[in-house]
């Protein structure tokens, strides 16, 4: 399922190249990198330099909160748990949560520590009780970015403290926050768009503006340091809609809101989102040779939805190129064909189409009746 997801992505980034008279010219912001994508389908609406390596500052907290939401659902950690605080975790530097060594504190409290405040001390506390030590902390960290097809990012720390091996880019940020989004709903909408949090009697507001300025968006992640600049990663929902928009490089605290902002309404203002297949829905049955069952049923696992400039809904056209003689068996989830997607017949973009069962092989009879058939055939 990982290598369809990854695969999906690819695919669903495939440049748009319907007539570019016809295409809404995509913003200029003012920072290094950036990018925005649909986020049902991964399909890059607008970037720059989205896979230029870079200092990812606080915004690593996405791939700490990851692994900490996977840690509680697989019972390596609990919210009502408390964790000691080591020295280490006291003396982090940077943004803090203010948590004291030698004391204890629940790991829900570290996890909005981490998510809202931004605590370097609240990072490392959650590392050293899901990993033993930072270290090993970091090691699952590339583990699970290779996982999730992030093939442009090393992590050295758990905070996003600057360190030369420690970066990532624009396109792999939006992976992991699409992931976040997707694998941890509930997770996602109980921390990410909380305004503030108190914590050692020291309340900290958020530092991601759009929950004070735009009511759609519901996260994510902030960052800055000297070398990084000031970045955020966001999300907004709009009706049925989500986008997931990255900015990397900006050169204030209100310059990155702002041009995510812009970012997120060209988005929404100049696609529209059209699904063409709805989850598991057939979209051709295949003859199948050699099987228990003649046929099999292909679709897509997941709702295949495209976002297209304002208008062209209508225009566009679909093309299967399924594969000659299938023999089974047929695993479920098989790539089986390829849909061609075009908009006034110009390319924009293929998606596999998989199995949606499986078809085991016949005994030696069907076999062989299916061999004689096919000689003739």
């Amino acid at each position: 399922m990982l290598k369809l997801r990854s695969l999906l992505f690819v695919l669903f980034c495939l440049p748009i190249l319907a007539s570019a008279q016809q295409l809404p010219a995509p913003p200029v912001l003012a920072a290094k990198s950036w990018l925005l994508v649909e986020s049902a389908s991964g399909q890059e609406l607008a970037g720059q330099a989205a896979d230029q390596r870079l200092e990812p500052a606080s915004l690593t907290k996405l791939m700490t909160a990851y692994l900490s939401f996977a840690a509680i659902r697989q019972g390596t950690i609990k919210l009502d748990q408390t964790v000691p605080v080591s020295q280490k975790a006291w003396k982090t530097g940077g943004s803090r949560m203010f948590i004291q060594v030698g004391t204890e504190v629940k790991v829900e409290d570290l996890l909005k520590g981490m998510i809202v405040q931004s605590g370097n001390d609240a990072c490392v506390a959650l590392a050293e009780a899901i990993a033993g030590d930072e270290g090993n902390f970091a090691q699952m960290m590339n583990r699970e970015a290779q996982r999730l097809g992030m093939k442009g990012s090393s992590f050295r720390n758990s905070s996003g403290l600057p360190d030369p091996q420690h970066y990532t880019t624009a396109r792999d940020l939006a992976i992991l926050a699409d992931a976040l989004i997707r694998d941890f709903p509930e997770e996602y909408a109980r921390y990410y768009s909380m305004k503030e949090f108190r914590y050692n009697n020291i309340r900290q507001p958020n530092r991601n503006r759009l929950l004070y300025i735009d009511p759609t968006v519901d996260g994510l992640k902030t960052g800055h340091t000297e070398a990084a600049g000031y970045c955020l990663v966001s999300s907004a929902k709009r009706g049925s809609r989500r986008l997931v928009s990255v900015v990397l490089g900006a050169a204030s605290d209100s310059a990155r809101a702002q041009e995510s902002l812009k970012l997120l309404n060209f988005g929404f203002q100049f696609y529209d989102a059209v699904q063409l297949y709805a989850k598991n829905e057939p979209v051709t049955t295949l003859k199948v040779w050699k099987g228990k069952e003649s046929t099999v049923r292909i679709g897509f696992p997941k709702d295949l939805v495209m976002a297209v400039p304002k208008g062209f809904g209508s225009r566009i056209r679909t093309e299967l190129v399924a594969q000659q003689r299938l023999m089974a068996p047929i695993a479920l989830g098989q790539v089986l064909a390829t849909l061609k997607v075009s908009i006034d017949d110009k390319a924009y973009g293929e998606y596999p189409v998989l199995a949606l069962e499986e078809v085991p092989a016949a005994g030696i009879l069907g076999r062989t009746i299916d061999s004689i058939r096919l000689w003739f055939n």
